[in-house]
């Protein structure tokens, strides 16, 4: 059976994958730093589908704990074939008032850690080939502080590496949601319904991890779920950044 491992597998976006995968026969290794929650979610999986689910429970943003995920991607002998890259959290947009070691561990968790993770998968899927799938955001396209300067690096890189390495049987996407409906807004402060976004806004994370499987298997370098949102990247390609950065400032993507 085909091997993917997740990061922040232990909710959200990253548990939607997790169990999407496994009704499609996937096994799993399932990273993150809660182990409780990884642990009930490998339970869940194993016995509701019958998989095979391996728990990693470890802070990415400390290095001994990134060398063992790392370790496991180039594990030769168990290789994985799905890379999800999905860990991530967010953090206010008022970059000169936040605290400037939180903000480097914003930019190292989403850019430096996604890198490295793709590096040691890269090496083990050339010529044999595999997915690799980077959670990025609608917030790329547009100028929103840090948060947004770390998914366009993402959506930037993606798109290169799927052009250069489809020729090794590897494809690269850049998954670009819009609001949906997971717990990142809630660990950052703004309980449901006091987002600021309207309710047409919010996007389903079932829809969003199914269109982004399917983007992925067609090969597509950007996945952006739902009409609305495809026609705002659209408009992000043609409006002043003056203006699309006003409109930005409203909630989180």
């Amino acid at each position: 059976m085909p091997i993917a491992l997740i990061t922040g597998a232990s909710a959200g976006l990253g548990a939607e994958f997790a169990r999407q995968l496994a009704q499609k026969g996937a096994d799993l290794v399932l990273v993150a730093r809660s182990t409780g929650s990884l642990d009930a979610l490998a339970d869940e999986l194993r016995a509701h589908q019958g998989v095979a689910v391996e728990v990693l429970a470890a802070d990415l943003l400390d290095d001994a704990d990134l060398d063992r995920v790392v370790s496991r991607i180039a594990d030769a002998e168990h290789p994985i074939d799905l890379l999800i890259n999905n860990a991530g959290f967010g953090l206010p947009l008022h970059f000169a008032d936040n605290d400037i070691d939180e903000e480097v561990r914003h930019l190292r968790l989403h850019v430096e850690v996604s890198m490295r993770l793709m590096h040691a998968a890269l090496a083990v899927m050339r010529g044999r080939g595999g997915r690799i799938i980077n959670v990025a955001s609608v917030a790329g396209f547009i100028s929103r502080s840090t948060y947004s300067a770390c998914k366009s690096w993402l959506i930037g890189f993606s798109r290169w590496a799927n052009a250069e390495y489809a020729r090794d049987g590897v494809s690269v996407t850049a998954l670009c949601p819009g609001f949906t409906h997971t717990s990142f807004h809630e660990r950052m402060g703004l309980p449901p319904g006091e987002e600021g976004i309207p309710s047409v806004m919010w996007l389903d994370a079932a829809d969003v991890v199914r269109e982004g499987l399917q983007d992925a298997a067609r090969g597509r370098a950007v996945s952006v779920p739902s009409l609305r949102y495809k026609a705002i990247v659209a408009l992000t390609k043609v409006l002043p950044a003056s203006l699309t950065s006003r409109a930005a400032r409203r909630g989180r993507v």
